[in-house]
């Protein structure tokens, strides 16, 4: 099974939005814009939802059977580690295998040399395309790098035979996340992680490692771009190099697990992937809930209504919702309203505060954050959630599409428009 050149994760917290989501992806191919959906959904969901990877699998099938989706799809176990790992197993056909919590566990020092021996022909000044200045690489590096990632690969590679024992070699696609450590990887640090990946077995088609900045849920990218820009198209060179260095497979491609809506660094990603002629895996988050929660609240009456006591219970438990997703949000509380002042709000003043448009006065990053984890609270309201959400699904379902389509796909995917002599 080979992933697609250009793929894009949506997540889908209660999965109603299915056929909304993938009718971004129809139009994108119409456009010339060839890309594959992922639907994409963690343990961690599933367990505060009440659902499980079979409805994923579902969803997406159905989804793919209404709109007559001819392309390729896949459903992403998302973010599994080898103690949760076997539910998603018969369900799921790409798994990003999340390791994060592995790097910086030291091996034995037996290791470090072993691999050190075998990997002496990269200590030197090594020339990559893509990066100007030859990268040097000491004994010293290699071992240092090893010291920090040899495990977490290890860790890899057992999650990877576990599934590849149930499931069949060949049958799945294998990402290895180390998104969520404390510091980015240098690209000394990637190529070391590639060759023990192959050292491993493991036959990965997408690699997501840590970047420079803060990936926050639903909010722009926290950082500096031209630093993102730069170290992105330097893993980019070294992914294309240990590809054939490593014999890994032609389609290995950088995972950006982005947290949805990182605006500020599309161009410079479109205009990197196009120069080096890669491609990417982007993964979003609760984008599309977040579409469901605005659609409530554009649709005004009970609509809204809902909107705005998710929002008052949400507000009343900042620190219990907030606490799984501590190093992926960032909420001032008192920059919250108050949600006796919420309850005042129009349709317009609610999608307005929730709505990332930076050039709002409206936008309310520290809102938005917060109702991005307060699904919680939604899943707990059960039936009249739900209800609500079919009952609006006329308000909801194109804002979730041209979420994905005109605010993530177009500036991440196509071409520039050629300018007019």
């Amino acid at each position: 099974m080979d992933l697609a050149k250009y793929t894009f994760g949506v997540g889908d917290r209660f999965g109603r939005q299915g056929k909304a989501q993938l009718e971004a992806f129809r139009r994108a191919r119409a456009e010339g814009l060839d890309v594959a959906p992922v639907w994409n959904k963690s343990n961690r969901e599933h367990a505060i939802i009440g659902t499980t990877p079979a409805d994923v699998r579902r969803e997406a099938d159905e989804a793919v059977r209404a709109l007559g989706w001819t392309g390729p799809y896949h459903v992403d176990a998302d973010h599994v580690s080898l103690k949760n790992v076997d539910p998603f197993i018969d369900a799921s056909d790409y798994f990003t295998i999340d390791v994060a919590d592995f790097a910086g566990i030291a091996p034995p020092e037996g290791e470090v040399r072993a691999f050190v021996d075998r990997h002496r022909s990269l200590s030197r000044a090594i020339e990559i395309p893509g990066i100007a200045a030859p990268l040097d690489v000491s004994i010293e590096d290699l071992a240092a790098s090893a010291g920090r990632f040899l495990i977490a690969v290890r860790e890899a590679g057992r999650i990877y035979r576990r599934i590849e024992a149930k499931k069949g070699a060949g049958r799945f696609i294998a990402e290895i996340s180390m998104d969520e450590t404390g510091a980015p990887q240098t690209p000394i640090d990637l190529l070391v992680i590639l060759a023990a990946i192959a050292g491993e077995g493991i036959p990965a088609q997408a690699i997501a490692p840590r970047f420079p900045g803060r990936f926050n849920k639903g909010v722009d990218y926290a950082g500096d771009p031209a630093r993102f820009a730069s170290d992105f198209e330097r893993d980019l060179a070294v992914v294309a190099f240990a590809i054939e260095a490593f014999k890994l497979p032609r389609t290995l491609k950088l995972s950006i697990h982005s947290g949805s809506d990182k605006f500020s660094i599309y161009e410079p990603i479109r205009r990197a992937i196009a120069r080096a002629g890669a491609g990417i895996h982007i993964k979003t988050a609760g984008t599309t809930w977040l579409e469901e929660v605005a659609g409530l609240a554009a649709a005004g009456g009970d609509g809204l209504a809902l909107a705005k006591e998710i929002y008052r219970r949400a507000h009343g438990r900042i620190d219990e919702l907030c606490a799984p997703y501590a190093t992926v949000i960032h909420i001032d509380p008192r920059r919250l309203p108050d949600p006796r002042r919420v309850e005042a709000w129009t349709a317009s003043d609610f999608a307005g505060a929730l709505r990332h448009d930076g050039s709002s006065a409206a936008y309310n990053p520290h809102l938005r954050q917060l109702m991005h984890v307060a699904y919680k609270v939604a899943a707990e309201m059960g039936a009249l959630f739900l209800e609500a959400l079919a009952k609006h699904e006329d308000a909801i379902a194109p804002r979730v599409t041209e979420n994905i389509l005109d605010r993530h796909m177009r500036p991440i995917f196509a071409k520039p428009a050629e300018k007019q002599l």
